[in-house]
């Protein structure tokens, strides 16, 4: 059972990772990112665009996964 939710969350990973570097590229990401440059030069902010929180939530998400795969049982037999 740890298995399947942790290849689920590593496959919904890789998916969020995906979606937040096609909005890097995309014409939505580079006004994101002009907005959010603008928005933290005028009050001093430390905002991020979307696409970084997507890819950050990302790589979480996959290192979670992960770390649930490697995770020992916690039953005591042998």
């Amino acid at each position: 059972m740890k298995n399947i939710l942790g290849i689920i969350l590593i496959i919904a990973g890789i998916a969020v990772f995906i979606q937040g570097l096609n909005r890097r590229d995309s014409l939505a990401g580079a006004a994101g990112e002009v907005g959010t440059n603008i928005q933290n030069a005028v009050d001093g902010g430390a905002r991020q665009p979307k696409h970084v929180v997507y890819m950050v939530v990302g790589g979480v998400l996959v290192v979670v996964g992960v770390g649930v795969m490697a995770k020992r049982s916690g039953s005591l037999t042998r």
